[in-house]
Formats: C-alpha cells, structure tokens, sequence
C-alpha cells in the first residue's frame, strides 16, 4: 500500500514537473563586445513588466513563465532593440556583435528565424527601403506574429505615423488573425488616432500621477502646455525633459507639462524624477504603452510630445529636442 502511495506520489510530482516546464522560455545569449552590463526585456502587448538581464563576460540567460506565445522587446544601452518571439516550453540562442545589433542572429523558432532574416535582408538599406520590405512582409505573410512587430516599429512608432496606410496593414493582418486581440485594439484605436491631428482638440482625459495627484486635460491651461512621453533608459527623452525644467524655470507660469513614463518600474521612474527634481505631474503606472492615457491622446513613439495651447488645441507633435524648445520660445514670444 505504501509502495503504491509513494509511486501515485512520484508519477504526480512527475507531471506537474513537466507541465511547469512546458511554460518556462528561455534565451541564451552571447555578444561580442559586451563584456559586463544590463539589459532590459518587455513584452510588446504590455503583458509582462520591464526585467532587467545581467551580462557577464559576453554572455546571458534570460528565463520567463509563460503561457502563451509573447513577443518580447531586448533593449540595450544604447537603445537598440531586439524583438524575440517566445514560445512556451521553448528555448532560443541569440548570437551577434554588440556594433552590429542589426545582425544578430536568434535561433529556435521559425518566427524568429523569420525576424532575422529579415533584420538581415534590411540592415543596410536606407529608412524608405526598410518601410518597402515590411509592407512587403506584412502583405506575404499577415499571420505572421512578425507582422504585427513590424507594423508596430515601421508605422505606428514613428514621427508622424500614416494612419490610412497604418489601417489598411492592420486590415490585413486582422483578416489572417481575427482573434488575435492585440491587433484588434490596434485596429480600434486607429480610428480615433487619426483625428489627433495639428489643428485639432485634444481629447478629455484624467490621470493619476505619481504620489496620487490627479491630472485631467483642463489642467492644462497655460500658454504653452506641453505632454512629454519618456522613459529612464531612453536617454534623448530625458534630455527633453531636463530641457522642459529649464524653460518653465525661465518662463514661470506661461508653461505646464504633463510628463508620462512607460516605465514598467514605478520604482526606476521615480528615481529619476527625484533626482532631476521633475516638479510637474509624472505618469507611471507600470503598464508601459498600455497606460490608458496614451491610449487616449495617440502618444506611441519614444520620445514623444504634443504641444497645446489654452483652450486644448493642438499646436505641434513629435518635435525633436531643437524643435520643442523653438517652438515653445517661439509661442512664449
């Protein structure tokens, strides 16, 4: 009886085993010219919250419980990313040079064989070129989980995105996954992105900021107001941010910023506000691009802002550093 128990015990303690690590993924990594340092890792549907990986002499594993299929986004210290396509129960092997992100290869999957190929295929054509071939890819092969990354990276988070052409991908991605969710939401708001035009009014929204404060769009009523997308590991946002301090200090009371963070840490985020003395109302509430505010005002590029006057109409998006700072001059003149 004792010997059956145990066994029933054994065979139990052996499934349940195995089902664990049928959720495990796993990346193994190696990079030339990278001795020692930190990674960042998120999932691009917001699924899961910004880990950070450690290298050493060149090399890394990363390891997630997951259920289903995500496609995680590998940022590195200068801000190049790196999609990896993961799989329950499965384990991928990225090999490259850190001066050449845009080679490395991932191994394991078919999906990211694809993304390499075609990393691979772009690396050295010109910005328009690399639009073409995603439009191409998205087109050959819409059930693909690549296609939804490159309508992400190539038309959504861009400077001044083409919401027609932007539609028409999602239209078609849509009609090879209809119940992938992820495209759907995409597809829904685009709608709704289109009208955030230069000229137009932007959307009511609340918000709370970071020590609970709330923030709504009537909050800003300056001359020049200002909503400013950031985050701690994007270094050219925190520069724009730094230079927003500067010209409210110099300029008090005739702007307003409203900053918003896709921080997956609230902890990182704050950090960096304490120690740039960030004055105004900051956003962060881990969900990185699925904060409902973005949602709302159309924000999906990093760095991003939109310039508004008064009364909410909208004056200027997705200015550069030397662009933002003219611009606020000029309307503060």
């Amino acid at each position: 009886m004792k010997k059956a128990c145990l066994f029933v015990f054994l065979v139990s303690l052996l499934l349940l085993s195995c089902g664990d690590s049928q959720k495990n993924f796993k990346i193994e990594g190696s990079f030339k010219g990278f001795n020692q340092g930190e990674l960042y890792v998120y999932s691009m549907d917001g699924s899961r919250k910004l880990d950070t990986i450690g290298v050493s002499r060149g090399e890394f594993i990363y390891q997630a419980s997951i259920s289903d299929p995500t496609t995680l986004v590998i940022v590195f210290p200068n801000y190049s990313e790196l999609p990896v396509f993961a799989e329950p129960g499965v384990t991928v092997k990225m090999k490259g040079d850190a001066s050449h992100l845009k080679e490395t290869e991932v191994k394991g999957t078919d999906i990211n064989k694809a993304m390499t190929e075609f990393r691979l295929k772009t690396c050295n054509m010109m910005p328009p070129e690399v639009v073409s071939e995603a439009t191409k890819f998205i087109n050959e092969q819409p059930s693909s989980p690549v296609s939804i990354y490159l309508l992400n990276k190539y038309f959504i988070q861009t400077p001044n995105p083409d919401y027609d052409k932007v539609q028409s991908l999602a239209n078609t991605i849509l009609k090879a996954q209809p119940d992938n969710q992820q495209i759907a939401k995409i597809n829904k708001q685009i709608e709704s992105l289109k009208a955030l035009k230069i000229g137009s009014r932007l959307p009511s929204f609340n918000a709370a900021g970071l020590n609970g404060e709330s923030f709504s769009s009537t909050d800003l009523n300056a001359k020049v107001n200002v909503i400013t997308l950031w985050a701690s590991w994007n270094y050219e946002s925190i520069n724009i941010q730094n230079m927003l301090a500067r010209l409210k200090r110099q300029h008090e009371g005739s702007i307003k910023v409203l900053s918003i963070s896709i921080d997956g840490s609230v902890k990182d985020c704050r950090n960096i506000v304490d120690r740039d003395s960030i004055r105004w109302t900051t956003v962060c509430d881990g969900r990185m691009w699925d904060t409902p505010v973005l949602q709302k005002i159309g924000m999906s590029y990093l760095p991003d802002n939109i310039v508004v006057d008064g009364q909410g109409k909208i004056l200027a998006r997705t200015l550069s550093y030397q662009e933002l700072s003219k611009k606020i001059e000029e309307l503060i003149e």
